[in-house]
């Protein structure tokens, strides 16, 4: 009996994985409403009447794969999990192991940064790596790249690339908070103990206060009632 396909993330023949929960609660359900919400605040101070929101997460999660329901449409997206352009099918859109036992990612999927990436792999003149979109290929390219990419460490490679290529090292937590791009954005801040992302989007004529730490339950009652 043939195994019925089920799930969308994952890689192919393995369990789906679960995204934590960062496309439901959060992607098609908080960010989906909150953006639902701003969009009617602009239509009443555009004159218009004020209107009930109705945003279900499991209709935002659809949403966010507005793209992927256009390339099954036009016949670029196959039913099996994990066997497609940006699902770990293609060679150039995963990731590998290094020598150290970490990982780089690869995302190289327009022409210009495929090259790059051969470049830096020293793969260029390799016959199996020539016809990228040829998904005939991906197996023997995909076992190609790792041989490769297992003989460097990852932070050998991360400075190899350099931000080129859409190549980059796959970080930890931790490692994302001391990322040099990271820093210098100042894309994480520190509340009390707490390290958490920065507010953002950022805007240059109202830019977002920082985040304070919570108040323990009750502790500022004496405050509020002076502000009676």
């Amino acid at each position: 009996m043939a195994r019925k396909l089920s799930g969308s993330i994952g890689r192919a023949n393995e369990r789906p994985l679960p995204p934590m929960n960062l496309v439901g609660d959060f992607g098609g359900g908080g960010m989906m409403l909150a953006f639902g919400m701003l969009a009617a605040l602009l239509h009443v101070r555009g004159g218009g009447r004020g209107q009930v929101v109705d945003c279900a997460m499991t209709e935002g999660s659809a949403l966010l794969m507005a793209m992927i329901w256009g390339l099954r449409a036009s016949g670029m997206w196959s039913g099996e999990r994990g066997t497609n352009l940006l699902d770990s099918g293609a060679p150039f859109y995963d990731t590998y192991e290094t020598a150290d036992g970490q990982y780089l990612a690869l995302g190289s999927i327009e022409p210009q940064f495929y090259k790059l990436l051969l470049d830096g792999l020293g793969l260029t003149d390799d016959p199996d790596m020539h016809e990228p979109m040829d998904a005939t290929h991906w197996p023997r390219q995909k076992t190609r790249l790792a041989e490769v990419i297992r003989t460097r460490t990852r932070e050998e490679w991360a400075g190899l690339f350099a931000g080129d290529a859409c190549v980059a090292p796959v970080l930890s937590m931790s490692e994302a908070v001391a990322n040099p791009h990271n820093v210098a954005r100042q894309a994480f801040v520190q509340v009390g103990d707490v390290v958490q992302p920065a507010p953002a989007p950022r805007y240059s004529a109202t830019p977002c206060a920082p985040p304070v730490a919570p108040c323990l339950p009750c502790s500022d009652n004496p405050e509020l009632l002076k502000r009676r």
